[in-house]
């Protein structure tokens, strides 16, 4: 592939060979703010997919989100996990704390529904396995939400890296910052270590873990993390982290995440014989901006933004239409909490931990 190559027709949806018929009518489970001001208006504006229920704790509150999106059904958790109003969707998103995934994806599979849920898919490997496990039964597909595996400047990137444009993948760099207070108090579930399942890692750093092993086709073999926290409100969980990632080709992935500094977000790759560099990749809208040098050749892109979450809900509906398996399904998931948990060993041993 050439550059010229790479970067026409930069944004066409290389998943999608059809064009299926009718949406999928989903179940938003959990109408916080990512659902109300993200989730909901990417399905809104897609096409594959329609919200055809909300399910809330307080669904007297989500009667105005309801009326905004024309959205006709609204149930607590209790009516949804007892399968009222069953028949009025098809597939459920979970968008609730990480604690809860496994109680409503698992309670989605058993009613027949196909999931996409939330990252992580659990607070513990072993949880999401069941979840995994519960959507294989069920004969229901399951895809992980990681958003970014359909954003165009991140299949460029995969592209660009199988095609070897920059010679053999040697380093990677990621890091995500977000100060989670200038945007939660201090008692945002995110901080509960029984809700969330971790801190900075598990909420920001799955980000660069998940790109980095989606762009390189390739899992990791070792890990190495040290973390660090100041105090209150973060004496619970994880401030900060830093984590290598070893690959059995040799190339290292350098990544960090914080709650408590400036926002910022950053992806590098450089190789053999050059680097690609995405600006601001993980922080919620990707402006389309990156830079690839490839032996003496060095070209920019420049494009407008997508919304990465209507692609990932048309992605999903299209996986559901046209029987199609998910990348990001629930063994991608399972693979990033694998490599999560050994991470938290990493950080309390100093030690680097193996991932089979």
């Amino acid at each position: 592939m050439s550059l010229e190559d790479a970067f026409a027709n930069f944004t066409r949806r290389d998943w999608e060979r059809e064009s299926p018929d009718g949406t999928v009518r989903l179940a938003v489970i959990g109408v916080g703010g990512f659902a109300r001001n993200r989730a909901l208006p990417g399905i809104a504006d897609g096409s594959y997919c329609e919200t055809t229920m909300l399910v809330s704790g307080s669904p007297d509150r989500a009667r105005a989100v309801a009326e905004s999106f024309d959205v006709s059904h609204i149930v607590d958790y209790d009516a949804f996990l007892a399968g009222d109003h069953a028949e009025t969707y098809d597939a459920v998103y979970v968008a609730t704390p990480n604690a809860t995934h496994g109680r409503y994806a698992i309670a989605a599979a058993e009613h027949g529904k196909h999931v996409i849920c939330e990252k992580p898919l659990d607070t513990s490997l072993e949880r999401a396995r069941e979840i995994a496990d519960a959507c294989t039964d069920a004969g229901v597909t399951l895809m992980t939400a990681y958003r970014l595996q359909t954003e165009p400047t991140v299949r460029r990137t995969r592209e660009l890296v199988r095609d070897g444009v920059v010679g053999e993948v040697v380093q990677i760099h990621g890091g995500f910052s977000h100060p989670l207070l200038e945007h939660a108090g201090p008692g945002s579930w995110r901080l509960d270590p029984d809700l969330a399942g971790g801190g900075a890692l598990v909420d920001l750093g799955v980000y660069p873990l998940n790109t980095t092993r989606f762009v390189l086709d390739c899992d990791p073999e070792g890990v190495y993390a040290t973390t660090h926290s100041s105090g209150e409100p973060f004496d619970a969980v994880d401030e900060h982290v830093a984590f290598q990632l070893e690959f059995d080709t040799g190339a290292t992935a350098s990544c960090t995440a914080s709650f408590d500094a400036h926002a910022s977000s950053r992806l590098e790759l450089v190789g053999t014989d050059g680097t690609i560099s995405i600006a601001s990749p993980f922080g919620g809208v990707v402006p389309q901006e990156m830079v690839v040098e490839s032996g003496d050749v060095r070209m920019e892109y420049t494009g407008p933004p997508v919304d990465e979450v209507r692609e990932e809900f048309d992605y999903f509906g299209y996986c559901v239409l046209t029987g199609t398996d998910p990348e990001p399904d629930g063994e991608d998931g399972l693979t990033d909490l694998r490599a999560i948990e050994a991470a938290y060993e990493s950080a309390e041993t100093n030690c680097r931990v193996a991932l089979e």
